[in-house]
């Protein structure tokens, strides 16, 4: 063979390897179009299930300083740059690549933690496939940047999934890599002040640039994805809000870039079979600028009635969507819930603390109480929804102990009261009070949980299961007064004479009467108080 001969096979060679291949999509029943996909009906042990738990846990968790970290690490000035200064150095010489080094999950156990979630109630486990900081938690096909290559150096999403299965609990992965081509923008960038300004950071580093460095032979643009120009207005930092759904001036991915997310997404499917599939995007993942979100969507679709002889019973979240879409994916509202029933099955995703583990949160003793997770549980419940409750995980894979009494509380209010909420469904109204009476919108992807006055014990909401009616009371009665629900007055529409008793789930009920005012319940006073407060009617 001659030299020119033997050139070309070379060059031949290295375009062929740099050409990616498209994974191979599914056919079936379902095509990548909205039209096809509003074919999709949410499985009732979805629409059952009411309440998971999700570890939304990465290297991002590692530094204990919260989400987005690996984002705000490169803003001058942003809390998180001067921790990382503290912590590991300027991010021009130790970036996010050398935290992903650092990230050893050496206390890691997934067994005792998903046991654990499934003694608090959880009917479905949810773990993070990988976050905006594109790091794949699996032995990724398509990402040289994994957690079993570099970082613990373990199959997260495996050992995940297998504690899943052995503790009988439907598995979900969560997908937020799509946003890393903008998420990732910061690391372009460098200080504007003191003795390294002008000095770049990691994010425009090569694979060339890694000789002689830990990260030898690996390529930082396949992490960072930032050989591109900056998004319109990106010079004031903090724009990914307005830009979260590609528009606005939002710098467009390459379609290399949407064929290696379409590529990642589908080799997790096809490794794992999730059950369940959260998208951090708005509607689907580079949707409208690309299809892959859709061809994704109908891969999973047809894969999941394969898996099942021909019934579909797997769920894909999508955020923001119109009354079309949510034909074809489950609505999920980010820390927030509608004013509302709604007509069909959707999820709020919520958290106790960070997204992010947060050492802030535990040394200020900020987490949310259990008390106001179950408060959040039944709103939500009594709209036709379900809860995805994050509990963060530290870097080593544990959880601390003020965590782990919240989860115990959990533990015990579901003990009790769990019949109110699985396999319940709406009522003629979802609650009355002073919090229904008022307005409280959504903005966005949700972000209305906790807004306005605290619940009082006029704040009651309604879940039914068959012919009975519950009735939550999200506080308990100042004074020990009477408990009284307005809308079973027996002039209400929504009387029913053939309610006959009242009880109160772990505790006694003194006295009842329905009158022209509504149902007047007076709780004993020796009761454990312990809220909300559920009453059974019937």
């Amino acid at each position: 063979m001659s030299k020119l001969s033997s050139l070309i096979l070379f060059f031949l060679s290295i375009y062929a390897y740099s050409q990616e291949v498209k994974e191979e999509m599914q056919n079936g029943k379902f095509e990548p179009n909205w039209e096809s996909l509003k074919q999709y009906e949410t499985p009732e042990w979805f629409r059952d299930a009411k309440f998971g738990i999700w570890a939304h846990w990465g290297p991002q968790c590692e530094p204990e300083q919260g989400d987005w970290y690996g984002r705000n690490m490169y803003i001058e000035g942003e809390k998180q740059y001067e921790s990382h200064l503290k912590q590991y150095g300027h991010p021009s010489e130790f970036g996010f690549k050398d935290v992903i080094h650092e990230w050893k999950a050496e206390k890691w156990d997934p067994e005792k933690l998903v046991a654990l979630y499934k003694r608090a109630g959880a009917k479905y486990f949810f773990a993070m496939g990988n976050h905006h900081d594109n790091l794949d938690l699996w032995d990724s096909k398509y990402q040289e940047w994994n957690s079993v290559d570099i970082g613990p150096r373990k199959n997260i999403l495996e050992g995940w999934a297998k504690a899943s299965k052995n503790n009988g609990l439907p598995f979900g992965v969560s997908i937020h890599s799509a946003h890393a081509w903008t998420w990732y923008e910061t690391s372009q960038k460098s200080d504007k002040e003191g003795k390294y300004a002008g000095i770049p950071y990691d994010g425009k580093l090569t694979k060339e640039d890694g000789k002689d460095t830990w990260w030898e032979g690996l390529d930082p643009q396949k992490l960072y994805a930032q050989n591109h120009s900056l998004s319109a207005g990106s010079e004031g930092e903090v724009v990914t809000g307005d830009q979260w759904g590609w528009e606005n001036g939002a710098s467009i991915p390459s379609e290399e870039y949407c064929l290696n997310f379409y590529n990642r997404t589908v080799d997790m499917i096809n490794k794992f079979s999730p059950d369940l599939i959260y998208f951090d995007d708005t509607v689907l993942p580079l949707w409208p600028i690309s299809n892959v979100g859709l061809e994704v969507a109908a891969h999973y679709y047809n894969t999941n009635m394969e898996l099942n002889n021909g019934k579909l019973e797997g769920v894909i979240f999508g955020k923001i969507l119109n009354e079309h879409q949510k034909e074809s994916l489950v609505w999920d509202v980010e820390r927030g819930a509608p004013d509302a029933i709604q007509e069909k099955a959707w999820q709020s995703c919520t958290c106790i603390g960070n997204w992010h583990y947060k050492r802030d949160i535990y040394n200020n003793n900020s987490y949310k109480s259990a008390k106001t997770v179950m408060q959040i549980l039944v709103d939500i419940v009594s709209k036709n929804g379900n809860l995805l409750l994050n509990v963060p995980v530290r870097g080593d894979g544990t959880i601390d102990e003020k965590e782990l009494k919240i989860v115990e509380d959990i533990t015990a209010w579901m003990d009790i009261n769990s019949e109110c909420i699985y396999e319940t469904r709406p009522w003629h109204i979802y609650g009355e009070g002073p919090k229904v009476d008022k307005a409280n919108p959504l903005k966005a992807q949700g972000f209305n949980e906790g807004k306005g006055d605290a619940y009082t014990s006029q704040d009651i909401r309604f879940t039914k299961k068959g012919d009975v009616l519950y009735a939550v009371i999200m506080e308990w009665p100042e004074n020990n007064q009477d408990v009284l629900i307005k809308s079973l007055s027996t002039k209400s529409p929504y009387y029913n004479k053939k309610y006959k008793k009242v009880d109160m789930l772990g505790g006694k009920v003194g006295s009842y009467k329905f009158n022209k005012k509504g149902l007047s319940v007076s709780l004993e006073e020796k009761n454990n108080k312990v809220t909300p407060i559920v009453l059974k009617i019937y």
